[in-house]
């Protein structure tokens, strides 16, 4: 056969497994059929709330319910297995999400990517971030916890979360011992947790009280999206009160950078995106948060606000990220 009928007869066999309900063993495997193939996918209601950003650091549980969408691709093998849990950014689920989900399945990692969006009649944020709050989508992770914790083929013990700006601010402040106490309430915890390009600029209380797990930050040096500086000061902090967490900076790699796993090289505007680069926040009484310069309450309405930020893509600093996080994660899941 040709590559491309060989290519052609994979996928084709592999779907007639699929609506048969055959899972990809091993065996067939050693038959031709790719490893970052999942064995099968499913998908999962995840019943959250949509809360404001307030009423999230209240412990307020008064939000709107609400059902998102999760699609576990189980990876090939048997028994319980590890899972990545994935959490888009303000653009939605793209295609990031797909070639980590491929990475980690040929692994032997099982994913879980949550929709933070869909079900709340969202498509993006990125123009007008005020359309859910930010610490939102930590709430969503939690509940997305509870449906991991009672699948059979899931193992408790290995499960960790990956976030994508937005979803990366999510990943990197889920890991607040606060948070987890209040909101968590699957009986799991992360095995660890791997922000990229998050924004770091929130400042909240108790802050450096983590859970007991590795935190693992990828950032760009010229991101003028969520400038690293902030995620530096950040980590400074932790790093003071002895957490285990490491920053990893690439240069000429914008926020976004690590679709350059689908090839793109290349910076582009992002036309009227707000960003909050230039802003101080604070969380004061009663879970407002504070625009530090003006001491009002934050709004994206505030001068510090500002838009046309870039974003694009890596190809040699996104294949550098992604060794770092498949070494990380075979030395961390005990992988061979």
């Amino acid at each position: 056969m040709t590559p491309c009928i060989t290519r052609r007869w994979r996928r084709a066999t592999t779907a007639v497994l699929a609506i048969l309900g055959i899972t990809i063993t091993g065996a067939a495997h050693a038959q031709g059929i790719t490893k970052d193939l999942p064995a099968r996918i499913e998908m999962y209601p995840i019943p959250s709330l949509t809360l404001s950003d307030r009423q999230f650091l209240a412990g307020d549980e008064g939000g709107k319910p609400v059902t998102l969408a999760g699609e576990l691709r189980v990876a090939q093998g048997s028994g319980r297995m590890p899972v990545v849990v994935l959490m888009h950014g303000s653009g939605g689920v793209g295609g990031n999400i797909a070639a980590w989900s491929r990475t980690f399945n040929a692994m032997g990692i099982s994913t879980f990517v949550i929709d933070g969006f869909t079900g709340r009649g969202i498509t993006a944020t990125s123009t007008n971030q005020a359309l859910l709050g930010r610490l939102n989508f930590i709430v969503d992770i939690y509940h997305a916890l509870d449906v991991l914790a009672k699948h059979p083929r899931v193992d408790p013990e290995r499960i960790v979360l990956m976030g994508f700006s937005r979803g990366g601010q999510a990943a990197l402040y889920a890991s607040l011992q606060r948070f987890h106490k209040r909101w968590n309430t699957s009986g799991l915890q992360f095995a660890a947790y791997i922000p990229f390009y998050p924004d770091c600029s929130t400042t909240y209380r108790d802050d450096t009280e983590l859970v007991a797990r590795p935190i693992r930050i990828f950032h760009g040096g010229p991101d003028d999206y969520n400038p690293v500086r902030t995620c530096k000061a950040f980590v400074e902090r932790l790093r003071a009160a002895g957490r285990d967490v490491e920053l990893t900076e690439y240069p000429d790699s914008p926020h976004g950078f690590d679709l350059g796993l689908l090839g793109a090289n290349m910076l582009a505007l992002a036309p009227k995106a707000q960003t909050v680069r230039n802003c101080r926040i604070v969380e004061g009484d009663g879970g407002m948060l504070i625009n530090a310069e003006t001491q009002q309450p934050f709004t994206y309405q505030d001068a510090c606000v500002e838009f046309d930020p870039h974003v694009g893509g890596n190809p040699a600093t996104a294949e550098a990220a992604r060794q770092a996080v498949t070494d990380f994660l075979r030395t961390l899941f005990k992988l061979s």
